[in-house]
């Protein structure tokens, strides 16, 4: 599902603002997750919260949901679907530089020689076009990197928090459904959309968005994380393959190698046992 992420948002993004992308999507995300938490029974978990614990659950989620997505929204209309996404895989190295700021993880060897393969890899991505001063794709690059700083934050705030992570993703769905409709009616926009947009932006929100995060904190609760966290990196190789067969992009050599690099950074710092769930 998070595979098909840069595929589906470059096709809603051809025909559709930012705003309107991540505010529909983030709309049918939150009534997703609502769903699926009555159904799982975590109407008493959600009662037994404050207003002060959802505020901080919301203020948690900002970051997470909707700067993230809006950042990369924003980079993914100025580069390629693959680039974008590529660039975005930072956000496993950016997860360990707030994990040593926030949760006081220690910073080691390892951690270090990933951070520094990983920029490594987007100056491998993009490196070419940003020596050329190719404006687009330095804009475009900075967008993706603060996308993946802002989960990064995310997952080591949430990670302190420790809330329920079904409740805390539904509350943090609907901190990015707020800031982005606000945004929206400011620009001028509205929610008018086409009958053939809404399977699409049905995907977006429930499958890339709803679902694939909760599977994810499902199979974390039941194995292995190294070995669930190694699972997770097929995610950008797939997404060459979508953007390839969909989307028509050719699959760069380039791309490929500074994928490979980025990952075989990540699974330099898993050696530590430090491992990151995105959650």
């Amino acid at each position: 599902m998070w595979s098909t992420m840069p595929t589906i948002s470059k096709l809603l993004l051809n025909d559709m603002d930012n705003y309107k992308v991540l505010s529909i999507s983030s709309l049918f995300a939150m009534i997703a997750m609502l769903i699926i938490n009555f159904a799982s029974g975590k109407w008493k978990i959600m009662k037994s919260y404050k207003i002060k614990d959802y505020l901080i659950m919301a203020a948690i989620g900002f970051p997470g949901v909707f700067l993230y997505y809006a950042f990369y929204y924003a980079g993914a209309n100025l580069m390629l679907a693959s680039q974008a996404f590529i660039v975005n895989y930072l956000w496993p190295i950016m997860s360990i530089v707030f994990a040593s700021i926030i949760l006081k993880e220690k910073m080691t060897v390892r951690k270090v020689i990933a951070l520094i393969m990983s920029f490594l890899g987007v100056f491998t991505v993009a490196g070419g076009d940003i020596l050329s001063f190719n404006e687009n794709t330095i804009q475009g690059t900075v967008f993706c990197f603060l996308c993946a700083v802002c989960y990064g934050l995310y997952t080591a705030l949430n990670k302190k928090a420790n809330y329920d992570k079904q409740v805390s993703m539904t509350v943090a769905m609907f901190a990015a459904f707020l800031p982005s409709t606000v945004i929206l009616l400011i620009r001028g926009g509205d929610f008018c959309i086409e009958a053939a947009q809404i399977p699409g932006l049905l995907w977006n929100g429930v499958a890339t968005i709803a679902l694939a995060n909760l599977f994810w904190a499902l199979a974390l609760a039941k194995g292995s994380t190294a070995k669930i966290s190694n699972l997770a990196y097929i995610t950008p190789f797939l997404s060459l393959v979508w953007t390839f067969f969909v989307l028509k992009e050719k699959i760069e050599p380039i791309s490929n190698l500074g994928l490979s690099i980025i990952v075989a950074g990540i699974f330099i710092q898993l050696k530590d046992n430090k491992n990151v769930k995105k959650a």
